[in-house]
């Protein structure tokens, strides 16, 4: 598919590429990105309405690297200064910058509209959040019972979900644990990425 028209608005196709690891993964991040523009905009308003810093800092964390994921760099920073702000609970400048910030979001949304509204990119070897909880689970047990063949086979499965860049790099941590035979180190991991299969 011929993706050129995305770097002439502003995205970095070759970026994007590059964390996601092939073009159909990058359309599918694409996808994911679009159509959990309202949602992720309706929770940082009501976030940020309520004073609920934690919970908006939260989500302008994931949105940076959802951001930064699909090569929307310009936006990345904008989520990174209210990230920032957040921690620093600056709440003077994350209500002046917000909407500024969501308006540039729902900017990139538009752009990428087109592929956003075809129909569903499907990645080989992509599993969906129930396959990815069902196997963590599996995961942790056989963490526990040091099987490392198993935890090592069901770590490569998991990788298949559309983790994040932080989950993911927290599950290949994971897994060179299990080539250690660290297995509470990678259940610790697994354990906290767990959160993120939505």
């Amino acid at each position: 598919m011929e993706l050129n028209w995305l770097n002439e608005k502003g995205l970095s196709v070759s970026e994007g590429i590059g964390y996601t690891g092939s073009e159909e993964k990058y359309l599918s991040a694409l996808q994911r990105f679009f159509k959990g523009y309202e949602g992720n905009a309706k929770l940082i308003r009501e976030a940020l309405a309520a004073e609920d810093i934690e919970n908006y800092s939260i989500r302008v964390h994931s949105l940076k690297s959802n951001s930064r994921m699909i090569g929307a760099d310009a936006l990345a920073e904008g989520f990174e200064k209210l990230e920032a702000a957040s921690k620093d609970k600056d709440t003077e400048f994350i209500h002046g910058a917000t909407e500024d910030v969501l308006k540039q979001y729902a900017e990139v949304c538009e752009w990428i509209r087109p592929i956003g509204e075809m129909e569903r990119v499907k990645v080989s070897g992509e599993i969906s959040a129930e396959e990815a909880r069902e196997t963590a689970d599996k995961l942790l047990e056989a963490l526990d019972e040091y099987d490392d063949g198993l935890s090592a086979e069901l770590a490569a499965r998991l990788m298949g979900y559309p983790f994040r860049l932080t989950q993911k790099q927290k599950l290949k941590e994971a897994l060179d644990h299990i080539g250690d035979f660290m297995y509470e180190e990678a259940a610790e991991l697994v354990k906290e990425i767990l959160p993120a299969i939505e």
